[in-house]
């Protein structure tokens, strides 16, 4: 195959709104005509309906993702002197939540076989000072919680999900944000269910845990002019929260579409490239989903296929080579959060596996709008690439 339709975007987010453009419209309109912009019905009808959708009894609206982690660690009283185990390879904004706070982000390495933070490695980080670990779904592939959550109860330690890349991954028989003490949400333009700004959410089924964040986030106010706490103006936009609706139940189909791009992928023959999750057990399902198993629980666990994420040691001569072929692709992260400037006081430690990704990582075009023969000129092309 040589010829492709049109340059091949790593994402078009406006695809999303093209297909959806007349509900869009129509639920921007609806609040434009309102008069009623900031905490309106929209952004209650969107919580009631995303925590369903969850599986969780409350689901509060922030303003983005990092304010969702901020907010649950701040409702938890976690701050200065405390500790909250981290993965070493995440987007910056799960360890900077930590940092807000007050307390230590503590780093521990991967499993390479799945990008996410590596279960034996978490208790030997544990102190007195550990107050809360945050696992994160990287790339959608939901992290392997059940020893995680044993862990948890066996120091009593609270678990924050990071779910931003997680919309609708699905661990054994729940979904992420429904697995651990709170979730956070980013609805970030880009992410599986993402919004046409900022915006995020915090799942749970902690009622007091819902009510303090939904507190804190405006203002530490539950009644106008009267505040409970130093609280944060942190609140969910009413015109993206009727956005979010409108495409919410497009969600589950639109992943479904990820599957089947990603069971496509994983067609590639090249021996010099690694493809995701190499290493375990994968299996597909009648709905046209790929499952994989755990390797320390043994659960099986649905991804969301945000991001599909290749690894060769020559990554960046591919990224050269797709790029003059017209296929974007992304690097998804270049530098570890040890290794920004952010975080100069760490910049000493090593953390090897963070590191590897970082260098050898390649994010591949995965969105339900590629077509079929954009996506097998992708594959032809990394064929042939050595």
């Amino acid at each position: 195959m040589s010829r492709i339709e049109k340059k091949i975007p790593f994402y078009d987010i406006g695809e999303s709104y093209q297909e959806l453009k007349s509900e869009i419209d129509s639920a921007v309109a609806k609040v434009l005509s309102s008069g009623w912009y900031i905490l309106g019905k929209e952004v209650a009808s969107f919580e009631e309906e995303f925590a369903e959708f969850i599986g969780t009894k409350y689901c509060v609206g922030t303003s983005n993702g990092l304010d969702a982690l901020f907010l649950v660690l701040k409702a938890w009283g976690i701050g200065e002197g405390d500790e909250v185990i981290v993965p070493s390879n995440t987007y910056i904004a799960t360890w900077l939540a930590v940092s807000y706070a007050g307390a230590k982000p503590i780093p521990v390495e991967p499993d390479i076989r799945t990008f996410n933070i590596d279960p034996a490695l978490i208790e030997e980080k544990i102190t007195k000072r550990t107050k809360a670990i945050i696992p994160v779904h990287l790339y959608g592939m939901p992290a392997d919680m059940d020893p995680i959550m044993d862990l948890a109860e066996k120091y009593d330690l609270k678990v924050l999900e990071d779910s931003a890349q997680a919309h609708s991954a699905v661990y054994g028989n729940k979904k992420c944000g429904s697995l651990g003490t709170a979730s956070a949400f980013s609805f970030y333009p880009g992410k599986n269910l993402g919004a046409f700004g900022d915006g995020g959410a915090i799942t749970t089924n902690d009622r007091d845990l819902a009510e303090k964040v939904r507190c804190l986030s405006n203002y530490g106010s539950k009644i106008k002019y009267y505040n409970e706490y130093e609280g944060y103006n942190c609140r969910l936009d009413e015109i993206q929260a009727a956005i979010l609706r409108a495409k919410l139940p497009y969600l589950d189909e639109w992943n479904r579409k990820r599957h089947l791009v990603a069971k496509e992928y994983y067609k590639i023959d090249n021996p010099k490239i690694n493809l995701p999750y190499q290493g375990l057990q994968r299996e597909n399902l009648q709905d046209d989903k790929i499952c994989f198993v755990q390797p320390y629980s043994g659960i099986k666990s649905i991804p969301c296929w945000h991001q599909y994420v290749i690894m060769s040691e020559k990554r960046n001569d591919l990224q050269k080579y797709l790029n003059s072929l017209d296929i974007e692709t992304m690097i998804h992260y270049p530098v570890p959060p040890h290794k920004q400037k952010a975080y100069s006081m760490m910049n000493n430690l090593s953390f090897p596996l963070a590191e590897q990704i970082a260098k050898q990582c390649l994010s591949l075009p995965i969105n339900p709008f590629i077509s079929n023969i954009n996506l097998q000129y992708i594959i032809n092309k990394i064929d042939a690439s050595y």
